[in-house]
């Protein structure tokens, strides 16, 4: 039984755009190549961990317990021991400089008073990053209460605690009669490129498929062959099903070739259901390919599409949750980002590949993709049958 005659023409639409593509060996390398190199070098270099900090220690004590200090400072592999002196002024010109992002320093006495449980240190931070010296500090505090946490087992009377301004230091360990032990969930080393790398997927699902699926439709708009599409027996809706289709199964291949390499090459864990992932990353091309088709139409040339396309990518990237967390932003934004598919495709792969969460806890996600993704294919195909009439 021969299909009918609007699925042949949809088939034939689609074989014609996998030619199109097959004849230019450049798309092979920006469909399949790309994607690769831009998740590694995301997954590489987009960080909120701080390692190899400059650190300029100021020890003025010179005690085997001021050494097991900046030794316990540095070995964790999150400080680096950028220079050393006796003066204070030679901390502040480092930070000054931009040799040194933190500096210790350890007063005379420091071994006494540690002896006596009144030891304090001081910690100085260059805030010109100011994400850099939060999460600096943190980690000079964690460091230092450890270290504390140590020594007071010998030291029953004392510990050592970090002061930002050399400022009275809070109760000794021992005295405290509050003990916190912390253990994080599903990123248990809080490791940050666990948490972006499985973003990268949407991102460059996003770029990838609103990206061509515009150039596509422009190109042939371009070089004339539009209206000779137009004048075929091909109806509107079949000419935007032939034209979409191709990128959409060439976006389900690059989400399993990212998510392979994330798992594989990165090590991210993935605790939830491929098959539930799959039906997001087919929900959230529906948006991504509606908003390339939209672009399209309001677009004459490619030089056009492709500034529209990244005009609309860094608003949905910043308004995603990618870089910044939604919750930090101005209720207005909070409100916006809710008309976002990428937030919620962001919310869907984070989720599974790190808490393995089920449908019964991202079916709301979901119908927001699919209901988005509606929504944009109708508009984008009644503005298409609109310009074309």
């Amino acid at each position: 039984m021969n299909p009918p005659a609007s699925l042949r023409r949809v088939r034939v639409t689609v074989a014609k755009e996998f030619l199109q593509l097959r004849r230019d060996p450049r798309l092979y390398r920006l469909l399949l190549v790309a994607p690769v190199i831009q998740l590694v070098v995301f997954g590489y270099a987009v960080s909120t961990d701080v390692r190899h900090t400059a650190t300029f220690v100021v020890d003025r004590d010179h005690t085997a317990a001021s050494r097991e200090l900046v030794e316990a400072f540095t070995a964790a592999g999150y400080f680096d021991l950028a220079g050393t002196s006796q003066r204070a002024a030679d901390a502040v010109a480092a930070l000054d400089r931009g040799d040194a992002t933190v500096a210790l320093v350890i007063p005379a006495g420091y071994a006494a008073d540690l002896a006596a449980g009144n030891a304090q240190v001081q910690v100085l931070l260059d805030g010109t990053n100011s994400n850099v010296a939060t999460v600096a500090l943190g980690y000079a505090e964690r460091i230092v209460a450890s270290h504390a946490a140590e020594v007071a087992a010998g030291i029953p009377a004392g510990a050592v605690v970090p002061a930002a301004a050399m400022a009275p230091p809070p109760a000794p360990l021992t005295a405290r009669p509050v003990e916190l032990r912390d253990r994080a969930w599903f990123n248990p080393a809080l490791e940050s490129r666990n948490y972006n790398v499985p973003a990268v997927v949407g991102a460059i699902l996003m770029l990838v498929c609103m990206l061509l699926t515009s150039l596509a439709v422009v190109r042939e708009r371009e070089i004339g062959t539009l209206e000779q599409l137009m004048v075929s027996p091909i109806r509107p809706l079949e000419l935007i099903a032939g034209k979409t289709i191709p990128f959409a199964l060439i976006g389900l291949l690059d989400l399993v070739l990212i998510t392979l390499v994330a798992v594989f090459w990165f090590d991210v864990p993935f605790a939830g259901s491929p098959a539930l992932l799959l039906l997001a990353g087919i929900l959230f091309l529906l948006p991504a390919l509606g908003v390339g088709l939209l672009i399209s139409t309001v677009s004459k040339t490619q030089q056009e599409a492709f500034m529209a396309s990244f005009l609309v990518f860094m608003p949905t990237i910043l308004l995603s949750g990618f870089l910044f967390p939604v919750g930090s932003m101005p209720a207005a934004f909070r409100w916006l980002s809710l008309l976002n598919p990428l937030r919620h495709f962001l919310e869907i792969v984070r989720g599974i590949f790190l808490k393995g969460t089920g449908p019964a806890e991202l079916w709301p996600q979901h119908l927001a993709l699919a209901t988005m993704g509606a929504v944009l294919l109708g508009l984008a195909a009644a503005r298409f049958r609109k310009r074309t009439a």
